[in-house]
């Protein structure tokens, strides 16, 4: 049996990691096909991107879906569950957009994509 020190540690080892909630943040627009995801990931190798995908579905918080048709088109989502961390992945983001306000209050840093919004019902 598996035990944590606390429900951080859980959240961490699932969505934890460099790569994760980026790619996690651009799914919550809508599914994205691999080289869309592998451009808007700047910086993650393609294997690392491939295992990250792989870890996130294992763990049901993305699918992945394979159109038969040439060349071969695979999209990623979010599952249904994955859905949920829509709401905590926009908290997140708020939070950063507060953190460089308070850390940076004459704009020495700035977010290219700071008025992208996480969609949220």
């Amino acid at each position: 049996m598996k035990q944590y020190n606390n429900r951080i540690e859980i959240v961490l080892e699932v969505i934890g990691g460099k790569w994760k909630t980026h790619i996690l943040y651009y799914l919550t627009k809508g599914p994205i096909r691999t080289g869309e995801l592998k451009r808007l990931v700047t910086g993650i190798s393609q294997k690392m991107l491939t295992v990250q995908l792989k870890e996130l579905e294992r763990d049901g918080l993305i699918t992945r879906k394979t159109y038969d048709q040439v060349p071969p088109k695979v999209e990623y989502a979010l599952t249904e569950y994955g859905e949920s961390l829509k709401e905590v992945l926009k908290v997140l983001c708020d939070w950063g957009g507060d953190y460089l306000r308070h850390r940076y209050p004459n704009g020495e840093v700035t977010v290219r994509n700071s008025d992208d919004e996480i969609g949220t019902q």
